[in-house]
């Protein structure tokens, strides 16, 4: 954020030097200076938000029916079929 102060400063300086109005330089500071302002608000929030998420994931219990990343449930190998064994849906 201090970056984005100096360059609040050094850019209506600038504009000044290379000709610009005194008014179009002011105009540039405060449009430089409320898009600063509006990222400051959204990484604080940003900011806010990660660390709710990093508490409730630390507080929140493993489930239960949870066997691990390679595990399959059901009975069978084929998950996607749905017909029955002795018929097929050629039949």
């Amino acid at each position: 954020m201090r970056w984005a102060a100096f360059s609040c400063l050094l850019v209506p300086v600038v504009l000044v030097v290379y000709g610009t109005s005194y008014g179009g330089a002011a105009v540039a500071t405060l449009g430089l200076a409320a898009v600063t302002a509006a990222c400051r608000v959204l990484l604080r929030q940003s900011e806010k938000t990660a660390r709710a998420a990093v508490r409730v994931a630390a507080e929140e219990p493993l489930a239960h029916g949870h066997r691990g990343r390679h595990s399959r449930s059901g009975s069978g190998g084929h998950r996607g079929c749905h017909s029955s064994p002795g018929t097929s849906p050629h039949d």
